[in-house]
Parts: structure tokens; C-alpha cells; sequence
């Protein structure tokens, strides 16, 4: 269950600059963001409008979610960084999912979806992790991805092998997207790759809030 400060806060730092002609209370539309994306399906999303008097289309929450840009928090500066790839089903297709983690705080520091997995890749994706975030002086933990590892050496990063403790923090990020992915009929069902890399970003948002 929720903490009601942690979810007030949250709902708090939700932007809604977009809006324009909606009827819709603000404070429901920032509920329903907040509700979807710490774990409730968008199906029960609508039912808690309609709980207020207010009918809308499941869709309808989903471009809420993605018209408010949601982004985690950039400029940390993280002693370890735990980063891992993973496979993200969107339709027919598969995409990798790399994320890294502070394990200390269990922050999701930054994500990327791309239609493969190689150094090059990789290289970018910690290339655009160290504009956000200052992670010179980082050590990074990885487990057993070839690309990432290269990437580092390449990069100059300090990193390690570590297949457990520390590491654990992304694992725990990747457990709960596939949750959501696998068991909500959310945004990932007939889902573009831009979508869910939108998708991704509100879900770091919302993670790092209610973490």
C-alpha cells in the first residue's frame, strides 16, 4: 500500500502544462498519471474516475501519461552505477531495455530502448547517462553483458563484475517492468517503440517518487 504523503508528493511535481480544453478536474487527471504508473492497470484507473463521477476511455489515460513528459530527475552524482540490458516484448517485436541504477538509493537513473544490443549501442547509452548525471568517478556494476563491459573499457569507466548484492537494484527495476508489461494491458499492447520509451521515462519518474 501507498504512503499518502509519498503519493501526494508525487502527484504534486506532476506537470500539466499540456492542458487546454479538458473537463476533466486537474487533480483526477494527476491521480489517475500517479495511480497508473505505480502499478495500476489502466482498466482500474478508469474505474477510480468513474468512483468520482468522471467516465474516460482508457486511452485517454494513456496520452495524459504521455503528453505530460514525465522525466526522473537528472544531476546525481552516484558512487556505484548498476547497469544491465534486458529484452522488452513490444507486439511481434523485441526491443533491449538498458537501465542504470544508483544501488545506494535504488533511483532509476536512466533508461533506453533500442531495437538491438551491441558496444556501439551501449556506448551511446552511457554517452547520454553521463549528460544527465555525473558518473565520472563511478564505479559501474555489471553482470554478464559483453557490450556494456566494452563499453566501459572504451569509455574509461571504472567497472566490475558483480552478479549479485549492488546489482540487485536493477534487477528489481527490470522485475517490475516485465510485471507491468506481462500482467496490466497498459501502453506495451500495440505499442510503437517511441511510446514506450515515453512510457519508460514517466515509469522512472514515478519509481524514483515512490521508491
Amino acid at each position: 500500500m501507498l504512503e499518502n504523503g509519498r503519493l501526494s508528493g508525487s502527484i504534486d511535481q506532476i506537470e500539466l502544462d499540456f492542458v487546454e480544453r479538458e473537463a476533466t478536474p486537474e487533480f483526477l487527471m494527476k491521480l489517475s498519471i500517479q495511480l497508473h504508473l505505480s502499478g495500476l492497470s489502466l482498466s482500474n484507473t478508469v474505474s477510480v474516475l468513474e468512483i468520482f463521477g468522471v467516465e474516460r476511455a482508457r486511452s485517454t489515460v494513456h496520452n495524459w501519461i504521455h503528453k505530460a513528459d514525465l522525466q526522473p530527475t537528472s544531476g546525481k552524482n552516484p558512487d556505484h552505477v548498476a547497469v544491465d540490458e534486458t529484452v522488452i516484448q513490444l507486439n511481434d517485436e523485441q526491443y533491449w531495455l538498458y537501465a542504470a541504477v544508483d544501488p545506494e538509493t535504488n533511483e532509476l537513473l536512466y533508461t533506453s530502448l533500442e531495437p538491438t544490443t551491441n558496444t556501439g549501442l551501449a556506448r551511446t547509452f552511457l554517452a547520454e547517462l553521463s549528460e544527465k548525471h555525473d558518473v565520472d568517478d563511478a564505479v559501474f556494476l555489471i553482470d554478464g553483458a559483453h557490450s556494456l563491459q566494452a563499453a566501459c573499457h572504451r569509455a574509461g569507466y571504472d567497472f566490475r563484475y558483480e552478479k549479485h548484492g549492488n546489482r540487485n537494484a536493477v534487477e528489481r527495476v527490470f522485475r517490475e517492468i516485465k510485471r507491468r508489461t506481462i500482467c496490466f494491458s497498459n501502453c506495451f499492447s500495440n505499442a510503437a517503440a517511441e511510446t514506450a520509451d515515453d512510457w519508460l521515462r514517466s515509469f522512472s519518474f514515478a519509481w524514483n517518487q515512490l521508491i
